[in-house]
């Protein structure tokens, strides 16, 4: 990503394409209740015009998956990682037993697309453009860090148009979620990680909603603030590589994600490391290597 093309989305928002995003669909009456049980967020909040973050977890409060959950009339529609295709279908086939649920593949389906706002042009519905005949929603979304818009259409109508906006590539998308201090599945939610860990309480988590997999463990997290670590973002002058570990007298950590900041050409990213380890003392590679900076 260059530095004008990182000052243009940055003023004036941008588009990506997250078609090849892992889609189902839930059905039937017990699809709220049942799914409420399977994942970290308040399945009873779901609306049909904004899109609810959420973990799945296994039993031992470990992320199984991270996904974004809305209504469509009588189903959930959920969005998740390409990865998350086969594992994230199995393990939600796994738990219904006697529900009322149904649960479809439909990643073939459906294109979605992301709109950020820039900082002197918020998100607005009237700057997508679809064919005025192709059924579609849009939902409010912060999947990256800024109010933005998730716009859902069929696979075979045209792709929509966006307004003075730029359209991201993986590349440029992944620049910009590190920028903005964004987990993703892979590099920092895994199923070693412990939503806390990756700073996803506040975003991802309810803790009144009642029992889930996974819920005791998380709340006794709430309850003591203890986890075995966290995620930190940092800066460095030199080269940093994804997988190096961070060093104060012994290795504390490792690199999760890493990019290079389209304006100071610093390397950037993304770490996971021991809860209370001093950020400001971590070294890279080992106790002699080069300083990190907190970002």
């Amino acid at each position: 990503m260059t530095a004008s093309f990182f000052q243009q989305i940055t003023t004036h928002g941008a588009a990506v394409n997250l078609s090849s995003r892992a889609k189902f669909r839930l059905t039937g009456a017990d699809r709220t209740r049942y799914l409420n049980g399977q994942v970290t967020n308040d399945m009873r909040q779901v609306k049909s015009d904004e899109s609810l973050y959420a973990c799945v977890t296994d039993v031992k409060g470990r992320i199984a998956a991270d996904v974004f959950v809305h209504a469509e009339g009588d189903s959930l529609l959920l969005d998740a990682e390409p990865d998350l295709r086969e594992t994230l279908g199995m393990r939600l086939e796994r738990y219904i037993v006697a529900d009322d649920v149904e649960l479809t593949d439909v990643t073939e389906e459906w294109q979605l697309w992301h709109v950020r706002g820039g900082a002197d042009a918020p998100a607005r519905m009237d700057n997508v453009h679809c064919a005025q005949d192709c059924p579609h929603h849009i939902l409010h979304s912060s999947r990256y860090g800024a109010e933005g818009l998730d716009i859902w259409l069929p696979a075979s109508a045209d792709a929509p148009t966006f307004e003075s906006l730029l359209i991201l590539s993986e590349a440029d998308l992944e620049t910009w979620r590190i920028l903005q201090k964004i987990p993703r599945w892979p590099h920092e939610l895994n199923t070693e990680t412990f939503p806390p860990e990756a700073d996803l309480e506040a975003r991802a988590m309810n803790f009144t909603k009642g029992c889930y997999i996974g819920q005791e463990v998380l709340s006794r997290i709430k309850t003591t603030g203890k986890m075995p670590r966290e995620m930190i973002a940092f800066e460095s002058d030199v080269a940093v590589n994804e997988g190096d570990e961070l060093w104060i007298e012994k290795a504390l950590g490792k690199v999760t994600s890493v990019t290079k900041h389209p304006t100071t050409g610093q390397t950037i990213g993304l770490a996971m490391i021991r809860q209370g380890t001093p950020h400001q003392e971590l070294r890279v590679g080992g106790s002699s290597g080069p300083m990190l900076y907190h970002f």
